[in-house]
């Protein structure tokens, strides 16, 4: 018989390429991701993995038996959540949320009570990982369910052994502080209305900087960048001095100091979020509760003080 915890690590090796790597993902260490890679190799009686300068490639058997791991473990899931099913269908045990940052700011925490008054007997267990490695865990089943936001507006590219469902579009809007000249203007603003104001904005190479780089793209000159923070609160705090402006996606926006205004924008950046999970845990009944109350939440009017001044 496979070992069944074996299989995945040989799984994870495959997939990150080094055994350190995936003892990080399993919460191993690499001398016990190579015991269980070595037990599999027993059980099978042929090698699995060979060198390969510092790290290690699969054999032929290894790959072969990595193709077929998907089938294994949707099978074994299946088996478990009927059984989860059957006993009334009540939502019970750990369920291994993994989200963005923000997601979990904007969109678990505000559901966690209601989940903890109407589940009583499920407990969410939420780590924060970027959505290319939260499709890593899902699928990889180190993780149950993911929120997962596309990446400057091209679609997360799913494998086909997950399943997804649109649960939030999240947008950016301008903060300033109330006496800046932006304030008295009629919302929407425009793209012209931004024009030869300064700005507190992301870093390159981050999602928020990308939608201000498309915000400003079309003005005569380039903007006045003053300041480049990643974290929003010490942007906002930037923009309570009155020399700056902000572009905050509402996901995460914390609760703004008096003084500070919000404005939407006529053509807003924006990003979808889904929430992704394997088709073989579609009959959890932990997962339907989860996503049940995140829909509760978008057909609200979605997070709580998202909108508004």
């Amino acid at each position: 018989m496979i070992d069944v915890g074996a299989l995945r690590a040989l799984r994870s090796v495959a997939a990150l390429g080094t055994l350190a790597r995936a003892a990080d993902d399993l919460g191993f260490t690499a001398s016990a991701v190579s015991q269980q890679i070595k037990r599999l190799e027993r059980q099978v009686g042929v090698p699995l993995l060979a060198p390969a300068g510092r790290g290690v490639v699969l054999t032929l058997a290894g790959q072969a038996i990595v193709d077929s791991a998907p089938d294994v473990f949707q099978a074994l899931e299946r088996c478990a959540e009927s059984a989860r099913s059957v006993a009334e269908g009540a939502p019970r045990g750990t369920l291994r949320v993994v989200s963005f940052s923000t997601g979990i700011r904007g969109l678990l925490a505000p559901i966690m009570e209601r989940v903890s008054t109407r589940c009583p007997d499920l407990r969410m267990h939420i780590a924060e990982l970027e959505p290319d490695q939260a499709l890593h865990s899902v699928d990889t089943g180190s993780a149950d369910l993911a929120l997962l936001h596309d990446a400057d507006g091209l679609p997360v590219h799913l494998p086909s052994s997950l399943t997804q469902r649109h649960i939030h579009t999240d947008v950016g809007d301008v903060v300033m502080h109330r006496t800046h000249p932006l304030a008295r203007l009629d919302p929407p603003l425009t793209s012209d209305d931004l024009a030869g104001h300064a700005w507190a904005t992301s870093p390159p190479r981050t999602v928020c900087h990308q939608w201000f780089r498309r915000l400003v793209a079309d003005l005569p000159e380039d903007p006045d960048v003053r300041h480049l923070i990643d974290d929003f609160s010490t942007q906002l705090s930037l923009v309570a001095s009155g020399e700056v402006i902000a572009l905050i996606p509402r996901l995460a926006r914390p609760p703004l100091r008096d003084g500070l205004v919000v404005r939407p924008l006529r053509r807003p950046p924006k990003r979808e979020v889904h929430a992704a999970w394997r088709h073989s845990a579609h009959a959890s009944p932990a997962i339907h509760a989860v996503l049940a109350e995140l829909q509760r939440l978008e057909s609200a009017g979605g997070p709580p003080g998202m909108i508004g001044s």
